[in-house]
């Protein structure tokens, strides 16, 4: 999977107050192993030295308790100041984050499961809802709210050029105030290990001019168009028919199972199985034949189905753009 996937390069007003509290940090810690290194070295070059016959002297030490007082008052000091600063700057990106505009923003729910992201896009109209996979589609200088949440176990949502980490907790709803800027593909990962296929469980976040993502949103509202050759029309059949429509949903068909991704436009999509696998038709029909070989312990099951009903139902699939 594609896309940005760097902290130190923000993309957001989210990231940028966390990407300058993570400039704080390294400031004070950097000053902080240096001086502990320069005293350090210090303590080394002054060291009273003793040959074996000799025992060393005791004596100045004593007088050098009070500089020795003093030093130590001085580094407890500049200690409390430098976790005095690191706390201010704690405080004020955490007001800055909670401070974010929620005015005309952008509703998405997102729910993660082993090993995939369901997106449904909210709407106070019913019918303009709509819903896909592993890929979000924002525009370019909106606030978007993101109620999280998780299917099974505990994920942890990340996308680090937009916004910080948010884990997903069974049972609870979570919000995450994020914009975007600057167009671009943001890379995302869930950040908290949830399974085998842990470090597969990626998804894009595609930040876009507000005509573009009207555009898009437009399209993704729509249900898929109907088959218009047999060969098409024998994969939508297959589709129906078989266990395709066990698991998951097309728009527009009786198809409406929701424990996979959305298929209504997933050849819009870059990539299949949150970023495990290219969207072509040949790696799509590999993904269907044997989901295994490519993502260990997913829980869609392989099909062994003839070649030419593989042919038919991937080139169905195909026109669901």
């Amino acid at each position: 999977m594609q896309g940005l996937h760097d902290v130190l390069q923000p993309a957001g007003p989210a990231a940028a107050h966390i990407a300058t509290l993570w400039w704080l940090t390294l400031a004070i810690c950097a000053a902080v192993f240096i001086a502990i290194l320069v005293a350090f070295l210090i303590a080394l070059v002054r060291a009273p030295r003793a040959d074996a016959a000799t025992p060393p002297d005791l004596a100045p030490l004593g007088s050098a308790e009070p500089r020795t007082r003093l030093v130590v008052s001085i580094a407890v000091a500049c200690s409390i100041v430098g976790l005095l600063l690191l706390l201010a700057g704690s405080i004020a990106a955490d007001r800055a984050l909670a401070r974010m505009p929620e005015d005309d923003a952008l509703h998405i729910q997102v729910t993660g499961h082993q090993w995939w992201w369901d997106v449904i896009y909210d709407d106070p109209q019913p019918s303009r809802r709509f819903q896909t996979a592993n890929e979000i589609h924002i525009p370019v200088g909106r606030p978007v709210l993101l109620s999280l949440q998780s299917g099974d176990v505990i994920h942890s949502f990340w996308v680090p050029n937009l916004a910080g980490k948010k884990d997903l907790i069974p049972g609870h709803i979570l919000t995450l105030r994020l914009q975007a800027d600057k167009a671009g593909t943001y890379r995302g990962q869930c950040a908290e290990f949830c399974g085998l296929q842990h470090a597969f469980m990626g998804f894009e976040v595609i930040a876009e001019s507000p005509q573009a993502f009207a555009a898009w949103s437009d399209a993704q509202r729509e249900p898929a168009h109907a088959p218009s050759d047999p060969g098409t029309t024998r994969g939508h059949d297959l589709f129906l028919t078989g266990t395709c429509m066990m698991c998951h949903a097309i728009a527009g068909t009786p198809a409406g199972a929701r424990a996979g991704p959305d298929l209504t436009h997933v050849a819009s999509r870059k990539w299949l199985a949150a970023g495990a696998v290219p969207n072509d038709p040949e790696h799509l029909a590999a993904w269907i034949r044997d989901p295994g070989q490519f993502k260990p312990g997913a829980q869609m099951p392989p099909h062994a189905v003839p070649k030419d009903e593989l042919d038919a139902l991937v080139a169905y699939l195909e026109t669901l753009r």
